[in-house]
């Protein structure tokens, strides 16, 4: 096979050309998780249970399940609520449990769910676990902010 790459690679066989790039692929690392779409996260803020306002009035910050996780439960009052599938009411208190998990430098994937601070006011798209009675983040990163 006699054939060039031409201006690109001078002096280079396509057959070569294409092992090479075949063996620079392979050993770069994988990359399965990306970030989703505005539109995913708006599909799933318009799936959740629950979409309130509330007022955080306690977090705690434990260790997580993994070396790279943090646990976190969130105590917070509904200061309005835009959709109940479990029937919440203005002023209620809900627990709020979920996870953070600190990615290395790099990492392509959804965005992490925020934290949440006491005192903050924001929105929340929820849903409920029915086995522990608490509230978990219905829309990944954008569970806590409106597009």
């Amino acid at each position: 096979m006699n054939i060039r790459c031409g201006r690109f690679l001078p002096g280079v066989r396509a057959g070569f050309a294409v092992v090479l790039v075949f063996a620079v692929s392979a050993a770069l690392p994988p990359r399965s998780a990306a970030e989703l779409p505005p539109s995913a996260y708006e599909k799933k803020q318009n799936e959740a249970g629950e979409f309130l306002t509330i007022e955080v009035l306690r977090v705690e910050i434990s260790p997580g399940s993994a070396a790279n996780e943090q646990a976190i439960h969130a105590v917070a009052m509904v200061n309005k609520v835009g959709r109940s599938a479990s029937g919440l009411h203005e002023g209620d208190i809900i627990n709020i449990e979920y996870a953070i998990t600190e990615r290395s430098p790099g990492f392509v994937g959804p965005g992490p769910i925020p934290l949440l601070e006491e005192r903050q006011t924001t929105v929340a798209y929820l849903t409920k676990n029915e086995e522990t009675g608490a509230f978990t983040p219905a829309a990944g990163a954008m569970s806590f902010s409106n597009f």
